[in-house]
């Protein structure tokens, strides 16, 4: 079973970046479909982008324009680029396979302040 581990977490200011690593176990992983999620506190957890095995993308609304996905399967990771941060990104991010949830893994916080 594919397990995931994410971090690069940590405080900002608004308007600060991060970049966020998910590292992947599995042979498959350079042929799956691997999306970011976070879950903010009282919220349920949304997916706001992915990445597929030939490298399209897709960022929701509520992110587009400021963050960038994209993966090194020699690395087997999935890292999302995070700028123009603002204080509703603040949440627990995760990574998981697209399509098929596996389990899920510790997540990394992301704090952001005003």
């Amino acid at each position: 079973q594919v397990q995931f581990a994410e971090s690069g977490g940590g405080s900002v200011q608004a308007g600060g970046s991060l970049r966020l690593s998910c590292a992947a176990s599995g042979s498959t992983f350079s042929r799956d479909d691997i999306a970011w999620y976070r879950q903010a506190p009282g919220l349920q957890r949304e997916m706001i982008a992915y990445i597929t095995s030939r490298g399209s993308t897709y960022l929701s609304d509520s992110v587009k324009g400021r963050f960038a996905i994209d993966r090194d399967n020699a690395k087997n990771t999935v890292y999302l680029q995070m700028s123009s941060l603002k204080v509703e990104d603040a949440a627990v991010y995760y990574c998981n396979d697209l399509h098929r949830i596996t389990a899920w893994g510790r997540g990394t916080l992301v704090t952001v302040s005003s």
